[in-house]
């Protein structure tokens, strides 16, 4: 799968790098890219007084990454978590694949873009998702099927913490290990917090990484929101890939409502729209933090 690292870029996409975290020019593209989908998505959900807007922070990052970090034009992604699928929506307006008209429909009458991921209407979108426990199901059979017709192309997943409840997710991990699906990665936005709320008061998880492990995967962790940890997994699972023995699974670290004070680390999180104070300092917020990771950035220079 791997491309000419000039085509990368010239697709607006990034070739991988050997250092495991990346270069500057890297980190600092996805780190724009990062704070313009997350503008993105606010408006949205301002515009149609939704929720989850909690879910779409802890996993912009990670979006960002797959798509200008390591995924290519071949490549299939299964958003499970469908209830950050604005989050989504706003990636493929960043990455010209939707019109920035549409983002104004969101959630509203006759839209394509509907509260969880649509049923085939949006070419990127394979799957309608958001049933919790099925888009691992879905990206395991789609990565068998490319590994039969012998097709050179990688499947990423992206599931929640809480969807881990769910014994299909299990399932699917079995048949994972058991085909020895390499050519599919699943990550796991491990944020701690699920509908009802913490995993761990709901149903515990851990030991998980153990636990996955135990299942047959190959388990790295990363920093969600960190993209030098996040290139570093990408080269480390490329690693283990190439042996061709064993699936990864990625469990990235990541906090609910990443980067707004008063949502942080919150059940609310899940469920509330913001008002017209809260969605200022919800800009607000976030464009003191990208200014002070630029600052750093250069300074670091």
């Amino acid at each position: 799968m791997a491309r000419d690292d000039k085509q990368d870029l010239a697709d607006g996409q990034l070739g991988v790098t050997a250092n495991g975290a990346g270069t500057a020019a890297e980190r600092a593209a996805l780190v724009a890219r990062a704070f313009s989908v997350k503008k993105r998505f606010l408006a949205m959900y301002k515009r149609a007084n939704a929720g989850h807007v909690g879910s779409s922070l802890s996993c912009a990052e990670l979006l960002v990454f797959l798509k200008y970090g390591w995924m290519h034009d071949e490549d299939t992604f299964i958003l499970s978590k469908g209830h950050a699928v604005a989050a989504l929506y706003a990636l493929l307006a960043e990455a010209n694949l939707l019109e920035e008209h549409q983002l104004d429909t969101f959630y509203g009458e006759g839209t394509l873009l509907p509260a969880l991921p649509p049923v085939n209407a949006i070419k990127e979108i394979p799957f309608a998702t958001g049933s919790l426990g099925h888009g691992l199901s879905l990206c395991a059979g789609m990565a068998l099927g490319a590994a039969l017709d012998h097709r050179r192309r990688a499947f990423f997943c992206l599931t929640s913490d809480g969807e881990l409840d769910a014994g299909s997710t299990w399932e699917a991990a079995l048949f994972i290990a058991h085909r020895k699906l390499t050519n599919l990665v699943w990550l796991i936005d491990r944020n701690g917090i699920q509908g009802m709320g913490g995993t761990e008061e709901v149903l515990a998880l851990e030991p998980l990484p153990a636990k996955l492990a135990s299942f047959g995967f190959h388990v790295l962790e990363a920093d969600g929101h960190d993209f030098a940890s996040l290139l570093a997994a990408r080269d480390a699972c490329l690693r283990v890939q190439a042996t061709g023995s064993v699936p990864v699974a990625i469990i990235a670290n990541t906090i609910k409502g990443h980067g707004i004070r008063y949502m942080q680390d919150t059940v609310a999180s899940h469920y509330l729209p913001m008002d017209d104070a809260q969605y200022r300092q919800a800009l607000d917020e976030l464009a003191s933090a990208h200014a002070a990771t630029v600052a750093a950035s250069r300074d670091a220079r």
